[in-house]
């Protein structure tokens, strides 16, 4: 992980400023892709929020393609979430409580550039060729997710199963369900 130039807290896999004024320019987004296509997870994030406790999280998070994030929603504190991209671009998926597809939504800097979603919305990304940066912003205080916020169709990112069910993210088109094996 980086050490930036303002003064920084380090959590796990993120980088937060405590400084007054929080600027996000071309140096650190190309910073935060270089850390993302660096890390195993292909993905990093910049908090703007002092700390977990905070009572809104703003951080700007750097994906590339590959990155699995498993599809979820945020019941605990009945949650929103807004994401803005800021450089490149991604997919937001949103299911229903199946797992079918229901909407495919294109964030690409310059185009459709911003989505906010309810806390009960199942929803993941897939991270477009050139990869991306989007500004996450959501209520705090950070809780870590309940099981029944993970959804139960999809893989966990680290299981095997996981790099088929992003690939099928990739292209899968409303109204599709990913066929996965007996291990779900």
């Amino acid at each position: 992980m980086l050490y930036y130039e303002w003064n920084t807290i380090i959590f796990k896999e993120s980088i937060s400023t405590v400084s007054e004024i929080k600027i996000i320019d071309a140096a650190l987004l190309q910073r935060l892709r270089r850390d993302a296509a660096a890390s195993p997870r292909l993905r990093t994030h910049f908090c703007l929020h002092e700390n977990n406790d905070a009572p809104f999280h703003r951080l700007a998070v750097a994906s590339q393609p590959g990155t699995r994030v498993r599809p979820h929603r945020h019941t605990t504190g009945e949650k929103w979430e807004l994401l803005t991209i800021l450089d490149g671009g991604c997919d937001v998926l949103v299911f229903d409580d199946a797992g079918r597809l229901e909407r495919r939504i294109a964030l690409r800097a310059g185009q459709t550039t911003a989505v906010e979603m309810s806390f009960d919305t199942w929803h993941g990304f897939v991270v477009h060729p050139d990869g991306c940066v989007f500004l996450e912003v959501k209520p705090g205080p950070y809780a870590r997710p309940v099981p029944e916020d993970w959804a139960p169709w999809a893989p966990d990112e680290n299981a095997p199963e996981a790099v088929a069910f992003e690939a099928w993210c990739r292209t899968a088109a409303p109204g599709e369900t990913f066929q996965h094996g007996d291990g779900l």
